[in-house]
């Protein structure tokens, strides 16, 4: 895919619970970054891989109830606003039915609470009705989670990743380096993103954000996968957590459901998620493996993370062949 021009190169992390990764890697970081080529500890903007890396355990280690309508946790959402019904449950199942465009930038020049002007759009859908992938819903819960908590988003991700041994994962902005993988470059003759959130709403937000924002390294992500497979084989409350989200919520497409936050394949023996710069996660609890894919496939446009579907499919197709 290097050769082709679909990415400037990336990194591919696999293994077991029980054993350490092993990482394959192809082309270069960026022409920005010279020869350097990309490693396991190279810099990717995730995208909304920060649904399942930092929202997603989060809410399930504070324990906040996903029966409750969001509107219990933030205080500027009135009561009769649309929105405000929706449940915490619904976000992470995405059938919210909360308006399908991002958009903040929208609200440019408002004085309104973000939350009272998210819930107090008309819905497009009854909640629970049916899946629709909306951003929308996870900008709620990482504001949620911070009214729940009185703690800033990224400093309880912070805590979170440090006890997992996540040593390069932060949310944005990160400085530029031949560490940092580059993305778009959203006008001729102007230099690309960089460190900076590719998700233009997660930018908005100062790159904090439900959604949206992180920047991790394949190593990263190995070592996550690890603690959430270890955690599933061994009943802890995050391994718990994993399995409860594995019991599919809404159907997507024949065989492929929508869990809490994670897509749902194989009959219920693997999850995954994707990013939209070109990054993936795949877990399949049963047999204790996991594969990552890091790339910057936005590099060239943002088009070309289509034709990482070839890639992406053989990653499934790996993770639930026969041991």
């Amino acid at each position: 895919m290097t050769a082709d021009g679909t990415v400037p190169g990336g990194v591919i992390a696999h293994g077991t619970l029980e054993g350490e990764p092993g990482f394959l890697t192809a082309g270069v970081v960026a022409p920005e970054c010279g020869d350097a080529r990309p490693g396991p500890d190279t810099v990717y903007d995730v995208a909304s891989l920060t649904k399942v890396v930092a929202t997603w355990p989060l809410i399930g280690s504070t324990g906040i109830d996903l029966d409750a309508p969001v509107r219990t946790f933030l205080a500027a959402v009135a009561a009769e606003a649309p929105g405000g019904q929706v449940t915490v449950g619904q976000i992470l199942a995405h059938t919210t039915g909360l308006r399908a465009d991002t958009r903040l930038d929208q609200y440019r020049g408002r004085t309104e609470d973000l939350a009272a002007l998210i819930c107090g759009e008309d819905l497009i859908a009854y909640p629970g009705a049916g899946h629709r992938y909306i951003n929308r819903g996870f900008i709620l819960a990482g504001l949620l989670l911070a009214q729940a908590t009185g703690r800033r988003l990224d400093d309880l991700a912070a805590d979170l990743w440090t006890s997992l041994g996540m040593t390069s994962t932060v949310y944005g902005p990160v400085a530029r380096s031949s560490r940092v993988a580059p993305t778009e470059q959203r006008l001729a003759g102007t230099p690309r993103l960089w460190g900076i959130p590719h998700d233009d709403n997660a930018a908005l937000l100062g790159g904090v954000a439900g959604h949206a924002g992180v920047f991790t390294t394949t190593a990263d992500l190995a070592t996550y996968a690890t603690a959430l497979l270890t955690g599933h084989r061994d009943d802890t409350e995050l391994g718990r957590w994993l399995a409860r989200s594995m019991t599919p919520q809404a159907a997507i497409e024949p065989g492929i459901y929508r869990g809490l936050a994670w897509i749902i394949a194989d009959n219920g023996q693997v999850a995954y998620h994707h990013g939209f710069t070109g990054t993936s996660l795949y877990l399949a609890p049963a047999t204790g493996r996991y594969l990552v894919i890091c790339t910057n496939a936005v590099y060239h446009h943002q088009d070309n993370r289509t034709r990482l579907t070839p890639l992406r499919d053989l990653a499934l197709k790996a993770i639930t062949a026969e041991p």
